[in-house]
């Protein structure tokens, strides 16, 4: 059984810390060893099988074009105000852009680049026509083409950088970069917000239990955990392309889970340390009952996490399973590190600090006391507000789920998409270089259409779809066809009048796949396919919205069952996964709220307004599901255990939810502060995952635990637990256990059954 199996290893972890802290020190060490000799860097592969961008893909590299790779865009425009690129001057801005272009060509791997001064010198109207210099001659660019993905690493965009920062101070030009080579391999933010999220955990754990060693301990737990973690997440990325936000995602959700875990397990153990058990059996106790919901939620996160499999998008799949790997080890540290610590710690846990006693004792009781009187003064005020609630449930109930059907209306105005460089701050020569490139040549210049187009014999066919193209009003200009005379694949590169990330972007998109190209091409065997990274983006945004629902449906069956394993109940889990949908839901309308329509969004730094990321409203539904059963586990087990102990709905609601209020809440504010530490991020969807996932949690432990569910479980009164006859003695006793079972397993007095009184 797992609660004994649990006891075990809790029990044997804290009778020999050193030796589990040796082996955790050791697996860590490999782990960091492992990752450095074979671990990669993480990589963005924005693509699918099936996508009409993939199709297109797939002609360019069957014509050996090169435009199939990454690409880069060198942006310059001369220091002096005068000067512009039509100028002829030795040693003038003309004269810089050739050497920079030559320097920028002797770069290992890339395949060549455009040249703006070549042009210039063939006839300023071929460079102006051409893209490559404005008309007013005051902005140049170079694009860079290298090859695929796979052959290339973050080494080639470091070497890019590196030539930039050595040539500005030799030549008289305003040097930035952009391109999808720095949105490929630039390193993920992340370790400030990591750092700020653990001091604010650990400043939220010592006002908690008043006691510097039960605040850290937690923490080096999940310091532990989140190292094994990302290191094997890094040699993941050596076997498979790992997306950029995975170990970010990872971190994030890694953090918040492990001190959350530890967080339950250490006050058990405070709990049994107070009755007079021993370290070591106390441990082994708070493993095998704060263990099991632990072992129980991690594994729903995981599971929901999975789910994204459905998605049928390999990067959002490996991403997945890379933020898993964290969730999983946070798991196994819970029930083997930490008790390791509190068996190390030995009684010290029991007491409190000389700071804490400070913080305690003040007579304005905001920090109660860490005396007896003082924790049943705690217990008393949630006994009175969850007794009021109790008392009142219709208008707390209506209130409460009108609140929040309220905050998910903007949901109606999800518009999802990938924000461009344009979003990033000032001070990244990203948007410097895309801010350049707008003012010059017009906002889709930034996020060009490559249209790959394969005749099959019909020599007309290429002239008419360049004409229907042209002619399009979504289209701002159309770069001479290149066609490859082995295979007579023809590439377009075509511009939109309008920025990546705008919606106008997509609709033009889809008029070209649905309208223009069919018309231009006939019922003739030619075929023509609209690719580039604002189509790739734009196909897998819509691919996920069309999966979404499925990923919706799988989720809430499997946590549907799930809880009616657990609790011996369906209109209990029948409840849990409504409420959790409508916190959900709320934080979705809060994200489409800020990003959007940039309600608040410059108290997180937010440049401007900006669709939802494509993929982040499916990984997010998959993360807080899972996140939002740990406390529905929690807070229903207590409940659960006092409606056997009593028999009364009423009692076990009042005892329960207060009794579990300040774990959850205390868990609930370390989530939110370690979220909302990565909402402060450069990086809009870094952002988007911090703010969504703070919103969702901290409307879930207050407004959902501590409102709604105390209200609607007054309201079905004993019917909570009703379960057909039938179908109790069809379904298997849960693995949490919530009977007799626990106690029998644990070494504690059984209670008894409502059958038995």
């Amino acid at each position: 059984m797992l609660s004994k199996a649990l006891l075990r290893l809790g029990a044997s972890a804290a009778r020999h810390p050193w030796r589990v802290i040796a082996a955790w020190l050791i697996a860590a060490t490999l782990a960091v060893l492992a990752a450095v000799a074979f671990g990669g860097r993480t990589a963005d592969s924005m693509t699918a099988p099936g996508l009409d961008s993939q199709r297109a893909a797939e002609l360019i590299e069957r014509a050996g074009t090169g435009q199939e790779g990454m690409t880069a865009q060198v942006v310059v425009t001369p220091l002096d105000d005068g000067a512009t690129f039509f100028d002829d001057d030795d040693d003038g801005a003309r004269t810089a852009l050739t050497r920079l272009r030559t320097e920028v060509e002797r770069l290992p791997h890339v395949l060549g680049t455009s040249d703006p001064a070549g042009a210039l010198d063939a006839g300023g109207d071929t460079a102006v026509r051409g893209g490559l210099v404005s008309a007013d001659g005051r902005i140049a660019v170079v694009r860079v083409q290298y090859p695929d993905q796979s052959r290339l690493s973050a080494e080639d965009l470091d070497a890019l950088v590196e030539l930039g920062d050595r040539l500005r101070p030799e030549l008289p030009l305003r040097i930035e970069m952009g391109g999808n080579l720095f949105y490929a391999f630039s390193d993920p933010d992340g370790g400030a917000s990591e750092l700020i999220g653990l001091l604010a955990a650990a400043a939220i754990l010592f006002l908690a239990f008043g006691s510097l060693v039960a605040a850290a301990l937690p923490i080096g737990m999940a310091v532990f955990g989140l190292t094994v973690g990302v290191a094997t997440m890094t040699v993941l990325a050596g076997v498979t392309e790992v997306p950029t936000f995975a170990p970010v995602l990872g971190s994030m959700v890694g953090l918040g889970v492990g001190i959350d875990y530890a967080l339950f397990v250490l006050a058990r153990h405070r709990e049994y340390l107070a009755r007079g058990l021993d370290p070591q059996a106390a441990a082994g106790r708070a493993v095998a009952t704060a263990g099991r919901p632990v072992v129980f939620a991690g594994g729903t996160v995981v599971v929901s996490i999975l789910g994204l499999a459905v998605a049928n998008v390999p990067f959002m799949t490996v991403g997945g399973v890379a933020v898993s790997i964290v969730v999983l080890t946070m798991v196994l540290a819970s029930v083997t590190l930490l008790p390791a610590f509190l068996g190390a710690a030995g009684p010290r846990l029991a007491r409190v600090g000389r700071v804490g006693r400070v913080l305690r004792t003040r007579k304005p009781g905001r920090l109660a006391r860490r005396d007896p009187a003082a924790g049943a003064a705690r217990a008393a005020g949630w006994r009175r507000w969850i007794g009021h609630v109790s008392r009142h449930p219709v208008p707390y109930a209506v209130g409460a789920a009108a609140l929040l059907l309220t905050a998910t209306l903007p949901v109606l105005g999800l518009r999802v998409g990938l924000p461009d460089d344009g979003s990033l701050p000032p001070s990244r020569t990203e948007r410097r270089a895309y801010d350049l490139v707008a003012e010059g040549f017009g906002p889709g210049t930034n996020g060009p259409l490559v249209i790959a187009a394969d005749p099959a014999g019909d020599p007309g066919v290429l002239g008419r779809l360049v004409g229907a193209v042209a002619a399009d009003p979504g289209i701002a200009s159309v770069a001479p066809t290149h066609i490859d005379r082995a295979t007579g694949i023809a590439t377009l590169v075509v511009f939109p009048t309008t920025s990546p990330q705008d919606k106008a972007t997509a609709d033009t998109i889809a008029r070209l796949r649905t309208d223009v190209l069919p018309t231009a091409i006939g019922h003739g065997p030619a075929r023509a396919h609209v690719g580039g990274a604002a189509a790739s983006l734009s196909d897998v945004g819509r691919r996920t919205s069309e999966r979404l629902p499925v990923l919706v449906a799988a989720v809430l069956g499997m946590s549907f069952l799930l809880l009616m394993l657990v609790f011996r109940s369906v209109l209990v889990p029948l409840k849990a996964v409504l409420l959790n949908l409508l916190s959900i839901g709320a934080a979705y309308g809060i994200m489409v709220a800020v990003f959007q329509w940039g309600w608040g969004g410059a108290l997180i730094g937010l440049e401007a307004t900006v669709p939802i990321v494509s993929f982040i409203p499916m990984f997010l539904f998959a993360i807080l599901f899972g996140l939002s059963m740990d406390y529905e586990v929690f807070l229903l087990s207590r409940v659960r255990e006092e409606y056997l102990r009593t028999g009364d709905n009423g009692t076990a609601i009042v005892e329960g939810v207060s009794g579990t209020a300040r774990i959850i809440t205390s868990a609930a504010l370390i989530m939110v502060a370690v979220f909302l530490s990565f909402a402060v991020a450069d990086d809009p969807s870094t952002k988007m995952f911090g703010l969504g996932l703070a919103t969702a949690i901290l409307i879930d432990a207050t407004v959902v635990r501590m409102v709604l569910v105390p209200a609607t479980m007054t309201l079905l009164g004993r019917t909570n637990w009703w379960l057909p006859k039938w179908l109790d003695r069809t379904l298997p006793r849960g693995p949490v256990g919530t009977d007799d079972t626990d106690a029998e397993s644990t070494g504690e007095a059984p209670r008894p059954r409502l059958a038995d009184r």
